[in-house]
């Protein structure tokens, strides 16, 4: 009968430890992006999103910034805010690392490099069409190409004249070859060297791409609506909704010399051109940053070099967790303060 209640306790110990030790991998976070301020450390969530990861995607998680000066985590949804900077949504309408709006329209069926460094370059493809008597392409981003060392990846969304949420319309690829991602949220999928991490964040149509210790980037699938056309009279056709891209980046460590369209804006030295309080900024620089295809790493201004490492990158990086990007200027961009 001892022996019946001495197992007992010792049982009952075992299952309040094994708890304990649940309950803290599951409330905290370990910061393991190397060279940035809480690198090392463990984080605790909050309480009312306790854990990095969610089956419902409209749920918000645990979300740490390893560059912020103070080494606290946060609530936050998986899906892209575009009203947050790095984000690139609509016709396309970027924020820029500086906080402000602005427009780049770039061409229909062109390319263009969105980011530019040592050891990472993004490209973006362009979709749309010109209706009669305007002077202008409409534009939306559909692809992404992604350069980082010796890989590559792409993400695209396929053309469809009418959209329906209960078909996935992601093509992924990874070093030319088709990426066979399971349809449901948190289905996953890993590059051989665990580098290159692509999550669902919905059973559908969004995903969350994780360059280990570059970047990640929030992306969401969706057409031009019937609303959207009407308000801005794009004269959509019908036999295409123009399924495009929603995207919002996080870079982890960029160097002082990074360029492209969004690129350029976390440089310490840009002075931004776009125009203060008018309501649609349009920036230029077609020529600097056109590139012939979804992965090429040439433009005018590109610094990408395939023989880079991010480990060489490291001590030059620039540091961009000291912005508060909070604070809206009446609807029209963004404030940051350092």
């Amino acid at each position: 009968m001892e022996i019946n209640k001495s197992s007992s306790i010792i049982i009952i110990l075992l299952v309040f430890v094994s708890n304990l030790t649940h309950a803290k991998a599951y409330h905290d976070l370990h910061c393991g992006t190397k060279g940035t301020r809480c690198h090392g450390k463990n984080i605790k969530c909050p309480d009312e999103c306790p854990n990095s990861e969610a089956s419902d995607p409209k749920a918000k998680v645990c979300h740490i910034d390893c560059n912020k000066p103070i080494c606290k985590a946060v609530c936050r949804h998986r899906k892209p805010n575009c009203n947050a900077p790095g984000s690139g949504c609509y016709d396309p309408r970027f924020i820029g690392g500086d906080g402000r709006v602005f427009y780049f329209h770039g061409k229909s069926n062109e390319h263009f490099t969105l980011v530019s460094d040592s050891n990472l370059q993004i490209n973006a493809r362009f979709i749309g069409h010109r209706p009669s008597g305007r002077a202008r392409d409409y534009t939306w981003i559909q692809a992404l190409g992604i350069l980082i060392n010796s890989q590559t990846f792409s993400l695209e969304a396929t053309k469809t004249a009418q959209w329906d949420e209960n078909v996935d319309r992601l093509k992924l690829t990874h070093n030319g070859n088709n990426v066979v991602l399971a349809e449901g949220s948190l289905s996953t999928w890993y590059s051989l060297e665990k580098d290159v991490k692509v999550e669902r964040i919905a059973s559908k149509n969004s995903v969350i791409v994780t360059l280990k210790d570059v970047a990640e980037i929030l992306v969401n699938v969706v057409p031009v609506t019937k609303e959207d056309d009407r308000i801005h009279n794009y004269q959509v056709p019908f036999d295409d909704c123009f399924a495009h891209l929603e995207v919002q980046f996080r870079f982890f460590a960029l160097s002082p010399k990074v360029d492209g369209v969004l690129g350029r804006t976390y440089r310490l030295d840009f002075e931004n051109p776009a125009k203060v309080g008018v309501a649609m900024p349009v920036v230029g620089g077609e020529d600097s940053y056109r590139t012939t295809s979804l992965l090429s790493p040439n433009c005018a201004s590109c610094v990408f070099s395939q023989g880079s490492s991010f480990e060489k990158e490291t001590p030059q990086v620039v540091q961009y967790g000291t912005l508060d990007c909070t604070e809206f200027s009446y609807g029209l961009g963004i404030v940051c303060k350092k």
